[in-house]
């Protein structure tokens, strides 16, 4: 470059300048490219005076999937990101060392044994209805889980994850799954109620009568340990 006459090195400087530029441009365009996340039909619920449900009626495509919470309740939210997010609040929308952790563990078994995915790339994985888990699929819902995470605060991810995640069988949503098992408002939960429902996303068919109780109830008790451990709640709670 030093070689470079004068007048050269002036026009060379004013290209990189307006690729610069160009570039910055283009990287804010995609960020801020609207992220939309899909609207499903819900069930249509009856309340009285007191928030308690009176009627409950399936959505119209068969599924318990009452209207999106309000907000998080603490307990709910202490349960969900320390089994599946624990840097949630920290992270940009994935977290490169699960991420890398996964690959490791996939290359090894030579199949996707794990996904290493936040809490933010799940919602995209639900927004976009079920696609194959793919090497492709993972680098899209990485991507959009950054643009998530510029365009919404995260206790907003949080509650539209929680609003969409699956709770076994027909149940969708921490609201349905709350009032489905617990005849309860999800703020009225447990320690011991909102830990059973943070390890059902992650396999939701632990949920079914009669059948993998003891499974479920084993990892609800080794959540509760770990936020035990955690200085969460204490051995009396």
């Amino acid at each position: 470059m030093r070689s470079l006459p004068p007048g050269q090195r002036r026009a060379w400087d004013l290209l990189r300048k307006r690729w610069k530029i160009f570039a910055s441009l283009l990287l804010a365009s995609w960020l801020l490219w609207p992220v939309h996340l899909s609207t499903d039909p819900l069930s249509t619920i009856l309340l009285d005076s007191g928030d308690g449900l009176l009627e409950a009626r399936l959505a119209a495509d068969g599924q318990w999937r009452f209207p999106a919470i309000d907000q998080v309740p603490p307990k709910m939210e202490k349960a969900i990101l320390t089994f599946e997010d624990r840097w949630f609040y920290w992270h940009p929308g994935f977290n490169p060392i699960s991420m890398f952790q996964a690959f490791r563990s996939n290359l090894k078994a030579g199949r996707i044994v794990r996904g290493g995915s936040t809490i933010s790339m799940q919602l995209i994985r639900l927004a976009r209805k079920g696609q194959p888990r793919t090497y492709r699929e993972k680098i899209i819902e990485w991507a959009t889980a950054v643009r998530l995470t510029v365009q919404y605060r995260k206790s907003t991810v949080l509650k539209e994850y929680l609003s969409r995640a699956p709770f076994g069988g027909n149940v969708v949503g921490l609201a349905s799954a709350s009032w489905r098992y617990f005849r309860k408002a999800p703020h009225l939960l447990s320690w011991g109620e909102a830990a059973m429902l943070a390890v059902l996303p992650n396999d939701p068919a632990l949920i079914h009568p009669g059948r993998n109780r003891d499974l479920l109830r084993a990892k609800r008790d080794r959540l509760l340990d770990q936020m035990v451990a955690e200085g969460y709640l204490s051995t009396a709670d």
